[in-house]
């Protein structure tokens, strides 16, 4: 019994070897992407002042004016103006505001004018004196330009929004 025991695992060892060998010369390694790589390259900051106005039941419409800060290659800087509306609850007030998004991009290619579109998305803000709110936008050249808020600062007033969001800007020469 001993001997039949032993013939089999000494002729099922090579086998189960040839195997595992087999499986480790088919195994392709897969590296993990970073995050911010998964999702496009940061190619700047986008700092944009926000006017103030009225948020009525239903919605808002708003100008603005943007400073596009690139954080490679040449480090330029671009202007863009446009308008920011809201469609859903927005009821309040607010003064001017300043909104700074991280923006990213497929690959490091910057052009002149890339940022120039329309961004849709969603927001979300609180404002009883001093507020904060969030916006994640997707558009711009081909819809492959994201922003993503950094931060929201110097927004004053009353006002309480929960909406879908597109902004429209277009570059200044």
């Amino acid at each position: 019994m001993k001997k039949t025991i032993l013939a089999a695992l000494a002729t099922s060892m090579p086998l189960m070897a040839g195997t595992h060998a087999v499986q480790a010369a088919d195994y392709v390694a897969v590296e993990r992407v970073p995050a911010d790589e998964r999702n496009g390259v940061r190619i700047g900051y986008l700092d944009c002042r926000v006017g103030g106005g009225v948020g009525y039941v239903l919605g808002s419409a708003k100008e603005v004016e943007c400073t596009f800060q690139s954080t490679v290659g040449s480090k330029r800087t671009e202007v863009y103006a446009g308008a920011i509306r809201k469609m859903g609850v927005d009821l309040g007030f607010t003064t001017e505001s300043r909104i700074v998004w991280a923006v990213f991009a497929p690959t490091a290619g910057y052009h002149t004018g890339s940022l120039s579109g329309i961004y849709q998305g969603a927001t979300a803000e609180a404002t009883v004196g001093v507020g904060v709110g969030a916006n994640v936008l997707i558009g711009g050249t081909a819809g492959s330009i994201h922003l993503q808020t950094i931060s929201v600062s110097g927004q004053v007033g009353l006002n309480i929004a929960a909406t879908g969001t597109s902004m429209t800007l277009a570059a200044v020469n």
